[in-house]
């Protein structure tokens, strides 16, 4: 039988700590560019009574948001990604 190549230790348990940094940033700047996008698209006021419109702008808003966090990303950290976390 062939043996069972497992990764080093170290390995798996700093890819998990990148891979859960890299998550929580993520999820992080979705959340707070999404909320954004709809305070300026629909209004703080109107956030819970959106048209169709004003959900389509904060869409977009929060695309460009996202676009724009990974270019500075690229710029600021990792040259081949879109994270701040390090490794990523």
């Amino acid at each position: 039988m062939s043996e069972l190549r497992l990764p080093n230790a170290d390995t798996v348990i700093k890819t998990g700590k990148t891979y859960a940094r890299d998550l929580a940033e993520r999820t992080l700047a979705t959340g707070v560019v999404a909320a954004a996008g709809v305070a300026i698209a629909a209004g703080p006021g109107d956030m819970f009574s959106a048209s169709f419109w004003e959900t389509v702008a904060a869409a977009g808003i929060a695309a460009a948001g996202t676009l724009l966090k990974g270019v500075l990303a690229r710029a600021f950290g990792e040259k081949n990604s879109a994270s701040f976390a390090k490794g990523v």
